[in-house]
């Protein structure tokens, strides 16, 4: 029997299923994230859908990343704080040679909404 690194290793030298972990694989770094904080914080997923107002099914599914949609950056927001975190969006370019645009702040205008949440 293969163990779990081995068939992931098979499984991505298939040229489709690269493309695919691929597309997801920021999705499954951010999911991550939130798994580390909650077990660094010793919480259960019943104490932080308490925290933030919901159900322990559905903190189960946002942190699995398989529910029919994917959740609100205000509800991402508030299992950060539920965590003593706090959740922040920046925009990257995608391109090699160029640096990300939260380095460009001293050159945003005065009236410009950072994305930052809180």
């Amino acid at each position: 029997m293969l163990t779990h690194k081995q068939l992931r290793a098979q499984a991505l030298k298939r040229p489709e299923v690269t493309a695919e972990f691929q597309k997801q694989i920021e999705e499954f770094a951010l999911l991550d994230e939130f798994l580390r904080a909650r077990s660094e914080q010793g919480l259960t997923q019943a104490e932080v859908a308490e925290r933030i107002g919901t159900t322990q099914s559905a903190v189960a599914r946002m942190e699995c990343g398989r529910g029919k949609h994917s959740p609100s950056l205000a509800t991402l927001s508030k299992y950060a704080e539920a965590l003593g975190c706090k959740l922040e969006v920046r925009l990257v370019r995608e391109r090699a040679g160029t640096r990300d645009l939260t380095t460009q702040s001293r050159r945003t205008p005065k009236n410009a909404r950072s994305l930052r949440s809180r």
